[in-house]
């Protein structure tokens, strides 16, 4: 069963943060808030936990898995950022962007995209999900939690609870969470395209 923790927006509880991270570096997966909707996270280097996010997802060995930053500095150390894009990637983060770019040897081989040698990038704005990442020290991997078959994420930390309790170790709960996907921007060719509209305006990247 996965524990639950009620974390306050605002002011996380420091021992709450500590024992959530305590989980994560045991090889847990949780469920954590972003301003973007719920995400499943587990350490980049956890192979099973990456597994047992491909099962809950259903995922294919296509999909763009996202390594979660604190800040663009820790960014810099898993992808290869252009000239021609560095200032407008700088600009959108922290925010509801996910960016497609060129992976470092940083990053595992298993997390990059099969033909491109990509892996998606993003810092949020929300002050939970900076607590976690704080205290954690490193990234996280991750995707958001929309389950197979379902347009929406669930958006209340009580229904992942119920629905995924056995599925993993742990659920976040901040109460307010944003309820659309990030907007995520495949800048891998230095020419920005838009793969998917969502909550950060796109505008910014479009030609």
């Amino acid at each position: 069963m996965a524990r639950y923790f009620d974390v306050h927006p605002d002011n996380p509880q420091p021992r709450t943060i500590q024992q959530v991270v305590a989980i994560l570096r045991q090889g847990g997966l949780i469920a954590y808030p972003t301003d973007s909707c719920f995400a499943l996270g587990c350490l980049v280097g956890n192979r099973e936990g990456l597994e047992r996010i491909r099962a809950i997802r259903g995922l294919d060995d296509k999909h763009h898995f996202t390594l979660i930053c604190r800040d663009f500095a820790q960014v810099g150390q898993f992808v290869h950022i252009s000239n021609a894009v560095f200032r407008s990637v700088k600009a959108a983060i922290p925010g509801s962007y996910t960016f497609i770019l060129p992976a470092t040897r940083e990053v595992p081989k298993r997390l990059l995209h099969p033909k491109k040698k990509t892996v998606g990038v993003r810092v949020p704005a929300h002050t939970v999900t900076q607590a976690l990442l704080a205290e954690l020290g490193e990234p996280l991997l991750s995707t958001t939690l929309l389950l197979p078959g379902e347009d929406e994420a669930p958006v209340q930390g009580w229904e992942i609870k119920e629905r995924l309790d056995h599925q993993l170790d742990a659920v976040v709960d901040a109460g307010e969470c944003g309820v659309v996907p990030t907007t995520v921007v495949d800048l891998s060719e230095d020419v920005p395209e838009v793969l998917r509209v969502g909550a950060g305006d796109p505008s910014r990247f479009e030609a």
